[in-house]
């Protein structure tokens, strides 16, 4: 078996949140499923230039609301909404039901992974050196304030014959602390060489939930002053 699991899905219930957040009956899941996936393609495929960072998908009995986090509204929305409704009411004819369109703006396009890795693959796609635009989303994701971040590209890199994975790595990314909160994508970069794929995390601290917690894990990681708490050395009784 490997030994890599999916960043954002090990932490769905700790610190992560579900995308789509619906209830549905045994026979009507896997509807609805392929109906959410449809919906996710459709809007990345009509909207491919405008950001889009994520899409959330809440349900009621009889009607679905799409919330969208873009770096760009204004290219979502469209002069004086007519963007916004003509995507609402294409969505309507996809899926025989009413939805209701959020925009949200994503502030910090730096501290999205999705984000970094669709430029990435862009910038791939126009033959930048993929050397120096990882290091560019590097530098400008820890200069927002990222405590760490680490982007790999995989395939035939300049066009070389062999394959290969080259990376970046800066700051401290921790994989395996549950509370740390990673953010994680994968983009495709199409070169006529063939396809180049780029993966990128970005953390961004800690998040403690309630005081309780906040007292039970430390915050800072250096040299242990003994075994019991209160600072006793070893052979001594706390």
């Amino acid at each position: 078996m490997g030994h890599k699991t999916h960043p954002l899905g090990l932490r769905l219930g700790i610190v992560k949140t579900w995308e789509s957040r619906w209830f549905a009956l045994s026979r009507d899941y896997a509807n609805l499923l392929h109906e959410d996936l449809t919906l996710r393609d459709y809007i990345r495929n009509r909207l491919a230039k405008a950001g889009i960072s994520k899409i959330e998908i809440e349900r009621t009995p009889k009607r679905i609301t799409v919330t969208l986090h873009t770096a760009r509204p204004g290219a979502v929305i469209g002069k004086r909404g007519t963007e916004v409704e003509s995507l609402q009411k294409e969505l309507q004819l996809l899926t025989k039901k009413e939805v209701h369109l959020n925009v949200q703006e994503v502030r910090t396009p730096e501290l999205d992974a999705a984000l970094v890795a669709e430029s990435l693959a862009r910038q791939l796609e126009q033959r930048i050196g993929f050397r120096r635009a990882m290091r560019k989303a590097v530098t400008s994701a820890l200069r927002m304030g990222a405590e760490g971040i680490r982007v790999f590209c995989s395939g035939r890199l300049d066009g070389s014959e062999i394959a290969r994975t080259e990376g970046y790595r800066e700051g401290r990314v921790p994989l395996h602390t549950l509370r740390a909160d990673i953010d994680f994508a994968r983009a495709t970069a199409h070169t006529t060489y063939g396809c180049i794929g780029v993966k990128v995390w970005i953390s961004k601290g800690d998040i403690i939930l309630g005081k309780q917690d906040s007292q039970k894990t430390p915050t800072a990681f250096g040299p242990s002053r003994g075994r019991f708490s209160g600072g006793a050395r070893f052979g001594e009784r706390p």
